[in-house]
């Protein structure tokens, strides 16, 4: 059987990676956190830095054909063994938590279509009835992903051509009904108050954009099994320009149709809701089955990506050696099966901690923010190393201010729960180090495990008397 995957391929997967549920929520994600002039700036910087990001990828599957594994490859080639582990554990457990959030939003709109005053069934997708049908859906996905990632690839091809079919309608209709008086309304976002200038509002956008960015590195996660190197960077470019171009729209135009403060309190998916009220009640069933195929196509996407994390790591002594053994059918069966184990594991956590989709957005976006920066500042690394002051400094100049940027934007509350996430990888970094007879850490390694450690204790004590919260 050929495992091989083509350009077209390896674009669905990008788009299919990247185009899940955050598209369907996007109008009232980003009403809540800014105004519509924020919003154009907010989406300016992140296209801007997101085509940096994606050349970043282009160039280095060119200049280093000899590393398969992508995003945290890239990390250890430029920063050691163990900021390529630390790498390679952010990129899995935010692929992992994507996944709980698209299960979690595929059963709160089966809420919205179900539940009725003082009857509520799935609720916000974090009902006891909705992490069952979760599970269900779980344990379907590994069966197909356990026969491989060529039949996991169709399937996504095939989801992600039937995704765009809604979202191209949404983009007429919304076009159609666009007011330029109800999207000037409250342009600059006063409704926000003093205390949140364009400025923050702008940064209030940055998770969000970043989220819906995820999978962008689709193809280059993959990029051992495709058929030729160069369709990798090309399948990366257009993938992005594809959902940039879906994103800009479906955001400014909603606002356009529901003024910002009234999209702001809008029920997610809100996309339904904005179709609805242009098309009445079969606009949210448009927009709702849209989404339930989207999700479907993307959870399959990310289960996939979610599984050859470990699996690379594990081939390139990042992750002990067990993980790296594949089926007949090239899937890493420990991998998937920490993937899916982790994946239940959260879904009954969603229960009892209540969480929602917008928590967990936050989480696997922050979760991101280190693989993507470690990559632009590996490419600038290269460009200083290799004293090419033009196209590559270029671009790992843009990428990594892109990346510090990102950083900076997300908060200090959330970059101190994130390091706390990265506390429980040590564990299979240490179990690698052994198996290879090697020190668990060396050099300025060393540094690096005790500012992890400090920064850890440091969040631990600040959600323990209150100064961070998580979102909900």
């Amino acid at each position: 059987m050929d495992n091989k995957l083509g350009f077209g391929a390896l674009t669905a997967f990008v788009i299919g990676s990247m185009i899940g549920a955050g598209v369907f929520s996007l109008p009232q994600n980003m009403a809540a956190v800014a105004s519509p002039a924020a919003v154009i700036i907010g989406w300016t910087i992140t296209g801007v830095g997101m085509i940096f990001l994606a050349m970043s990828f282009q160039v280095l599957s060119l200049l280093k054909p000899n590393i398969n594994s992508g995003v945290f490859g890239y990390a250890q080639a430029g920063f050691g063994d163990f900021v390529g582990f630390c790498s390679a554990w952010g990129y899995w457990l935010s692929a992992m938590l994507a996944n709980v959030s698209y299960l979690v939003i595929v059963f709160s709109t089966l809420g919205m279509f179900f539940d009725k005053p003082g009857h509520i069934i799935f609720g916000m997708g974090n009902t006891w009835q909705s992490i069952v049908g979760a599970s269900v859906l779980l344990w379907l996905v590994y069966a197909s992903v356990r026969r491989g990632v060529q039949t996991a690839a169709t399937i996504n091809t095939i989801t992600t051509v039937a995704k765009l079919i809604p979202l191209v309608l949404f983009i007429f209709c919304t076009l159609v009904a666009f007011k330029w008086h109800t999207f000037t309304f409250d342009f600059t976002g006063l409704e926000f108050g003093p205390q949140h200038d364009l400025l923050s509002q702008v940064k209030g956008t940055m998770l969000i954009t970043v989220w819906v960015f995820i999978g962008v590195e689709g193809a280059v996660i993959v990029s051992s099994r495709a058929r030729n190197r160069r369709d990798i960077g090309r399948a990366t470019i257009l993938g992005l320009l594809t959902a940039l171009i879906i994103y800009v729209f479906v955001t400014l135009l909603s606002m356009g149709v529901i003024s910002t403060p009234e999209l702001a309190k809008f029920h997610n998916p809100s996309m339904a809701l904005v179709l609805e009220h242009i098309l009445g009640p079969w606009g949210s069933i448009i927009i709702g089955c849209g989404l339930l195929v989207s999700v479907s196509g993307a959870f399959l996407s990310w289960t996939v990506l979610a599984t050859e994390a470990p699996l690379l790591a594990a081939q390139n002594n990042m992750f002990p050696k067990s993980y790296a053994k594949e089926n007949s059918a090239g899937t890493s069966i420990k991998a998937l099966n920490l993937t899916i184990i982790c994946i239940q594991i959260s879904l009954f956590a969603v229960i009892y901690a209540g969480g929602t989709y917008n928590s967990l957005l936050i989480i696997a976006s922050e979760m991101i923010l280190v693989p993507y920066f470690l990559v632009a500042a590996y490419t600038l690394k290269l460009a200083i190393k290799n004293k090419n002051r033009g196209r590559l400094l270029f671009i790992g100049l843009g990428s990594t201010i892109y990346g510090l940027w990102l950083l900076y934007a997300s908060g200090l509350s959330h970059l101190l729960l994130a390091s706390l996430l990265y506390l429980p990888g040590l564990y299979f970094f240490i179990k690698a180090k052994k198996e290879l007879n090697q020190p668990s850490f060396v050099g300025k390694e060393r540094i690096f495990v005790v500012v992890l450690i400090l920064l850890s204790l440091f969040a631990i004590y600040m959600v323990a008397t209150g100064h961070i919260v998580l979102e909900s």
